[in-house]
């Protein structure tokens, strides 16, 4: 079974802007089912395109499986089968031995930014960047299926 163990963090904007940084990848992502037990998500970017099925989370852990499909599949299923939908730039940083996934939202989700690190277990020590603030690992509202249904517009004003 694929695990994913994933530990999520809001971004300093002003530390994370004067970040000498590669490029970014847009990714738009649907959703197809997503509840307290399952997620069914397609993700399409402009070199592949990705089914992902993901199981509830137990701590930090869930099941994940990710196939890749034609890009005319998933555009297909974005516009014809999802029932939200966000979309992100994200942008891959090496620090001290591990990989951050940072996404810069955009639409209803337009100025937050988020930094992600995927463990290989749930007890790994890692170093922080200083760009990285408070972690919302356990605020089920910056998944980004959640994301997709109640955007952080509407949140109000929640800082970092």
């Amino acid at each position: 079974m694929a695990i994913e163990i994933e530990r999520k963090f809001l971004v300093d904007h002003a530390k994370w802007n004067a970040l000498a940084k590669p490029a970014g990848k847009l990714f738009k992502q649907g959703y197809i089912l997503s509840d307290d037990k399952r997620t069914v998500r397609i993700r399409v970017t402009d070199e592949a395109a990705y089914l992902t099925l993901k199981g509830s989370t137990t701590g930090i852990s869930r099941s994940e499986y990710e196939y890749t499909i034609p890009i005319a599949d998933g555009n297909e299923i974005l516009s014809g089968l999802t029932v939200s939908a966000i979309e992100k730039v994200r942008y891959e940083i090496d620090f001290a031995g591990n990989t951050w996934e940072v996404d810069i939202f955009s639409g209803d989700n337009d100025g937050l930014i988020v930094a992600e690190i995927e463990l290989e277990q749930e007890d790994q020590a890692f170093e922080r960047p200083d760009w990285v603030a408070r972690e919302v690992t356990d605020d089920h509202r910056y998944s980004n299926a959640s994301l997709s249904v109640n955007p952080h517009k509407n949140w109000g004003d929640v800082s970092i």
